[in-house]
């Protein structure tokens, strides 16, 4: 069994039509399909984005019964399904089953005149689903049949991302251990990084899990139970339970891309001026304006094989809970340290100022 890369994510939402244009309008995500009861997708409404490699779906259910609308009653919108693009999907959902897998949807296809995409489905983590996809034809068909492509607008250009980097996972205290060992013998994973991060009597544990592809990679959080509760907590309370806390999407230029974000709306989570004082005498030298980075809140760090810039944006749901990260990789292959801390303590400073915020009006 062979998992390629992340195919697409997809997202169940209240409003399919206006996370759309948010995704569209801030963050430069293109819609380019759409499908509905009237192309077959019974009860939903689905609306597929793309930007650079990187491909999103979002569905709304259009019946209360619909699982859909009974996953964000739960757990207000966020990432439903993570599909991995495999070579051969009859091999793998045998596989994966057989190694311990939740069966969930067997091998089926979509066939149109030039593309054939065979998908499976098996439990992940939580509430959340693995889609198993494997391609042939034309690959820009998404789903034939049931997707309708849309033409692009005259004019429109592409956005500053350009592909999935990781999904980071928050699970409850105690789960940790498990999760990593689920990805590790079901799905062939190898743990790659971990770290134990502790920020003003809060603290949590931290593994990074990864393909033998190299082209998925999972963050797994979990909220240390010894210590007081914090912005882990926070979320699988808000998120009941188990999800993706944020998206980590690559660029190749992080000062470009957070000035167009910035300039279109998206507000990023702030980081104290001091950090950068000792920046180059933690992560040695950097071919970077310095003074940039901190105009702009951009953090640096580095692992053995070089240097990685990372941003967070707030979070754009009511919940506070999923966010987007912004990041691009100098030759780094992994996760520094000190960036996990710098998130641990941004987020902080946002849930603050949410619960210190004048009620009402």
């Amino acid at each position: 069994m062979q998992i390629r890369a992340i195919d697409h994510i997809e997202m169940f939402v209240g409003d399919a039509r206006q996370a759309a244009f948010y995704f569209g309008t801030a963050v430069g995500f293109q819609l380019c399909g759409q499908g509905g009861p009237e192309t077959g997708l019974t009860g939903q409404r689905s609306l597929l984005l793309r930007q650079g490699d990187i491909r999103m779906v979002l569905t709304s259910g259009l019946t209360a019964g619909h699982e859909a609308s009974t996953y964000v009653q739960r757990h207000g919108d966020g990432v439903a399904v993570v599909a991995l693009e495999v070579d051969d999907i009859a091999d793998a959902y045998a596989d994966l089953v057989a190694r311990g897998a939740t069966a969930l949807t067997p091998p089926h296809a979509f066939t149109g005149a030039d593309a054939e995409v065979v998908v499976a489905e098996v439990g992940g983590f939580g509430d959340v689903r693995h889609r198993l996809v494997q391609r042939r034809g034309d690959r820009e068909r998404f789903l034939p049949g049931v997707f309708e492509p849309l033409a692009e607008p005259a004019g429109q250009t592409g956005g500053p991302l350009t592909r999935i980097d990781h999904l980071a996972i928050c699970v409850p205290p105690g789960q940790l251990d498990d999760t990593v060992a689920h990805y590790r013998d079901v799905f062939g994973f190898d743990p790659i990084f971990t770290e134990h991060v502790e920020v003003a009597g809060q603290a949590m544990n931290s593994t990074v899990v990864q393909s033998r592809s190299g082209q998925v990679t999972l963050v797994l959080l979990e909220p240390d139970a010894t210590r007081r509760p914090g912005q882990i907590d926070a979320f699988l309370d808000r998120h009941a339970g188990a999800g993706v806390q944020h998206l980590g999407l690559a660029t190749d230029d992080i000062v470009a891309a957070v000035e167009e974000l910035r300039g279109r709306g998206v507000r990023f989570a702030g980081t104290p001026g001091s950090y950068y004082d000792v920046l180059q005498d933690r992560v040695g030298r950097l071919d970077a304006p310095i003074d940039r980075l901190r105009d702009l809140g951009v953090l640096v760090d580095r692992d053995h094989a070089g240097h990685l810039l990372q941003i967070f944006t707030e979070s754009m749901h009511v919940r506070r809970t999923l966010f987007l990260e912004l990041i691009e990789r100098r030759g780094a292959l992994t996760f520094g340290s000190g960036n996990i801390r710098a998130l641990y303590e941004a987020k902080e400073r946002e849930l603050a100022a949410v619960a210190a915020a004048p009620q009402g009006g």
